[in-house]
């Protein structure tokens, strides 16, 4: 059984910064990609960042390009979305998932075998 728990979700004013912790356990040894996604009221939960677990490489939706950074803690088993210069449209109920696929970055819902709960942020203009 695995377990991601999603920490860090605040009410912050534009232009402001967080930063989310996803603390993963159980059986990590299939986990190939790290992923944050994000979902607002009335639209599709989309992936926001990814992370190959071992690699550390990273993908990034455009929109957060050059505002939002994925890392991995491993002997940790966290993973951290840093997200500065936040935007009202950042809003959003924020997912950390797991992926055991590994042929290419995990990109759908689907592809996610485990997700944690969700960590609210809310942006204020």
């Amino acid at each position: 059984q695995v377990q991601l728990v999603e920490s860090g979700g605040a009410l912050v004013q534009a232009g402001g910064s967080l930063r989310l912790s996803c603390a993963v356990s159980g059986r990590t040894l299939s986990m190939y990609y790290m992923g944050w996604f994000r979902q607002s009221p009335g639209k599709e939960r989309e992936l926001v960042a990814a992370i190959s677990w071992s690699a550390g490489g990273t993908y990034y939706e455009d929109s957060v390009k050059g505002r939002f950074t994925i890392s991995r803690d491993i002997a940790a088993n966290t993973g951290y979305l840093q997200m500065n210069s936040l935007k009202p449209e950042d809003a959003a109920v924020y997912y950390c998932a797991y992926s055991s696929m590994w042929r290419r970055v995990p990109v759908r819902e689907y592809e996610y075998n485990y997700w944690g709960q969700g960590t609210q942020v809310a942006v204020s203009s």
